[in-house]
This record gives structure tokens, C-alpha cells and sequence, in this order.
């Protein structure tokens, strides 16, 4: 059975190498390990040990405490949500999504004035719907 922190801290993984644009594959060379093991590392079917914590800290260039930020405040709802999102299939994590993370990347590549008009605009249509 998956723990709640060990599937949290997996979901850190995966959100911290998708926004750095590194693949699975590119992490695990870094580590020095199979891409298949950092696959397992971020569904939470493995525990991460504290030394390869660390070497995916050092890889994806932030503190290992990033990997637990949220987890106090999550531990009492995470096994139920993760537990609600395998019968819904709907994330309950939005930026564990790929397609958002994409969204998030391209949005802060745009230039600041044009970002503030496509916000605006994004609002306007998601309270038309």
C-alpha cells in the first residue's frame, strides 16, 4: 500500500522535473539510476531513501524540504483524495496534470503586459461558461 507522504513527495518529483522541462529519463542519469526507478518514485510505489533524496535534490537544483512543502497541511485528507482520485480519475493535484504544467511554463514565457491581458481574458471566459 503507497503511503500519503511517499505519494506526495512523488508528486513534488514530477512537479519540479516537468518544470524545469527535464524528462524521466534525464533526471535518472543524473541520479544514476533507470528512468523506470524515478517512474516509481513519482507514483509513490517507491519510497526515495534520504540519500537519493538528496541526489534528486541536488539534480533538480532545490532544497529537499521542497519536496515535503504542504504535506503537514495535506496529511489528514491525502489518502482520502488519493483514494477519491483513483475512482474519479480527475487529479486532485492540478499541477501533477502535464497539460497544466505545459499551460503554466508557456504562460510565464509570455511578457508581463500581454500575461495580465491573457489572465484578464482567461477569467472572462472561465465565469461565461
Amino acid at each position: 500500500m503507497k503511503h500519503p507522504v511517499d505519494i506526495h513527495v512523488g508528486k513534488r518529483v514530477r512537479h519540479r522535473r516537468w518544470m524545469v522541462g527535464m524528462t524521466q529519463q534525464q533526471l535518472a542519469e543524473k541520479v544514476g539510476i533507470k528512468f523506470q526507478q524515478i517512474q516509481k518514485y513519482e507514483t509513490g510505489m517507491n519510497r526515495v531513501s534520504a540519500s537519493r533524496l538528496w541526489d534528486i535534490a541536488n539534480a533538480l537544483e532545490v532544497p529537499i524540504s521542497f519536496f515535503f512543502e504542504g504535506v503537514r497541511e495535506k496529511m489528514p485528507e491525502v489518502a482520502r483524495a488519493e483514494a477519491a482520485e483513483e475512482g474519479a480519475g480527475v487529479p486532485g493535484d492540478i499541477l501533477g496534470d502535464r497539460e497544466a504544467l505545459e499551460l503554466v511554463r508557456s504562460y510565464y514565457a509570455i511578457p508581463e503586459s500581454q500575461r495580465k491581458r491573457l489572465f484578464d481574458l482567461a477569467r472572462v471566459l472561465s465565469d461565461a461558461s
